[in-house]
């Protein structure tokens, strides 16, 4: 089979052109000749193949493009401001950061781009049960298409919770008469995905340079337990995170393992290691350019420069870092500085450009919003700057964690309440591996930890609205109960559709 990491092709009838590459100087493209209408395809082994990345494609919305899910959500929490250029410098993570948020503002592409990837999977699910290529393989590619439309809609549901329902691949006639499914719908649909994938999916990828970033059992059972625990099911939550867990520092039977120094999570190299549940890979040799940026064709990592200061220069290397300059996104609060300054993970976190400036070991250029204080986990140096094609600013290689090991042992300790022998054995196990003490068990504790381990990486929103203390901890941003837990249906979908607009927009 090939290369899932290596994939570059055009399907015009899937309105399809994506890559999924590795950290290797190899790339192979695979360009069918011509173009291939919906109707023609999946009449092979590697069409069916395509089809298959093209769906995996859209798992790079966390990190790819202006518009990815990290920094965007990181603007609407209480850890960053959104920063940028100026309070114009992108009117949706702007409006999200400010919650002036509304049907206008928010990008499309945070309903689009998942509905891309579910119309991409309804496609290959169809056709794929008449493709002429090995039968034995089929189950596999099947559980992988479900197990990604279940993930999409996962991230549609609590995103914007009244959404349309679509399973099969829907004609150009009908999209005008879609209307909203209950989501309770949605989540029993998700849930009946996920748990159809599981059996047929292999429990750990026997060849990680081949297989990297292909759905495992792990991999379905973790999105699974973020699924009971975001309706409420934590009993349920609870059972899905002890199997992708194990034992609380050891190996689970995934093959899932803490790593024992946390800075090598964000060694950029460390690509797919233990702790890894879902990653996005992403390549410094796409060639991703201003034109098609964010489009699906470019595969870097658009974070890295998104969140470095602007007009960076190091005047002392031995001190200061020769880090890339960057655009002054997610600029880090001072609540979160002062909570993360005494902790082992600060200066994994966080940059101290305050501190540089200060002592003349650096300067930069104050930013919107600007306190001093950058993201570091996602700061990559001059000399990780591409040396390929297309725009350097736009071809950073640094992989992304959507889950991670260390998030699902704080998930299974919130779905166990806080409290308990196993919620304190997992706390102290996330504690244990950065040098820190245990601490008694609480829903407080347990939030607390994952404010620290897991800062910038865009969970932190999810974890408030989920608790339901958003309300309290975004007064001041302007978050308004019964309405900014979810954001508003974009504009553009509502024309001339049947789509009903969320409450309170």
């Amino acid at each position: 089979m090939m290369n899932l990491k290596y994939i570059k092709y055009t399907l015009v009838g899937l309105t399809a052109t994506m890559t999924m590459n590795s950290c290797s100087k190899d790339f192979l493209e695979v360009d069918p000749k011509g173009t291939f209408l919906e109707a023609n395809y999946y009449q092979n082994e590697e069409q069916v193949y395509s089809g298959l990345v093209s769906v995996y494609d859209v798992v790079a919305k966390q990190s790819r493009g202006f518009e990815n899910m990290v920094t965007m959500m990181n603007a609407g929490s209480d850890d960053h401001y959104a920063g940028g250029g100026g309070a114009t410098d992108g009117a949706g993570i702007q409006s999200f950061s400010n919650y002036t948020i509304s049907e206008s503002t928010l990008p499309l592409s945070f309903w689009s781009d998942y509905y891309q990837g579910i119309f991409r999977a309804n496609t290959l699910l169809a056709k794929l049960p008449e493709a002429p290529m090995d039968e034995s393989k089929k189950p596999r590619i099947a559980a992988e298409a479900k197990a990604l439309r279940g993930y999409f809609y996962f991230e549609l549901v609590r995103l914007f919770r009244n959404i349309p329902l679509i399973t099969e691949p829907l004609p150009a006639s009908e999209i005008y008469n879609v209307t909203q499914a209950e989501p309770s719908q949605v989540w029993a649909q998700i849930e009946a995905d996920l748990k159809e994938a599981l059996p047929n999916l292999p429990l750990q990828l026997e060849n990680l340079d081949e297989e990297a970033g292909r759905f495992t059992q792990g991999t379905v059972m973790a999105i699974l337990g973020k699924v009971y625990l975001t309706q409420g099911k934590n009993s349920d939550a609870a059972a899905a995170f002890a199997e992708v867990n194990g034992t609380p520092g050891g190996t689970s039977k995934y093959g899932y393992k803490l790593l024992d120094d946390y800075n090598d999570l964000w060694v950029i190299s460390n690509k797919f290691n233990s702790e890894s549940i879902l990653e996005v890979n992403h390549t410094d040799q796409s060639n991703a350019d201003w034109g098609f940026w964010g489009s699906g064709a470019d595969e870097g990592n658009t974070i890295n420069i998104m969140v470095g200061p602007r007009n960076y220069s190091s005047s002392n290397t031995a001190m200061a870092p020769d880090y890339v300059s960057g655009w002054s996104f997610s600029v880090i609060t001072q609540e979160l500085y002062d909570l993360l300054k005494s902790d082992p993970r600060f200066d994994a976190t966080i940059f101290d450009m305050k501190a540089m400036a200060d002592a003349g070991y650096a300067s930069y250029a104050p930013g919107y919003q600007d306190t001093g204080y950058f993201l570091k986990k996602f700061m990559p140096l001059n000399s990780d700057t591409s040396t390929g094609g297309g725009a350097a600013a736009l071809n950073y290689k640094q992989n992304v964690y959507t889950i991670r090991l260390a998030d699902t042992y704080l998930l299974e300790a919130e779905a166990l309440g806080g409290s308990g022998a196993r919620a304190q054995a997992l706390l102290d196990a996330v504690r244990a591996r950065v040098g820190l003490p245990s601490v008694t068990v609480t829903m407080d504790a347990v939030m607390l930890e994952r404010r620290k381990e897991l800062a910038g990486e865009g969970h932190r929103w999810f974890d408030l609205v989920r608790t339901g203390r958003a309300a309290a901890e975004l007064a001041d941003r302007g978050f308004t109960a019964g309405k900014n837990e979810i954001f508003p249906i974009p504009l553009q979908e509502l024309e001339n559709t049947q789509l009903v607009q969320n409450p309170n927009y």
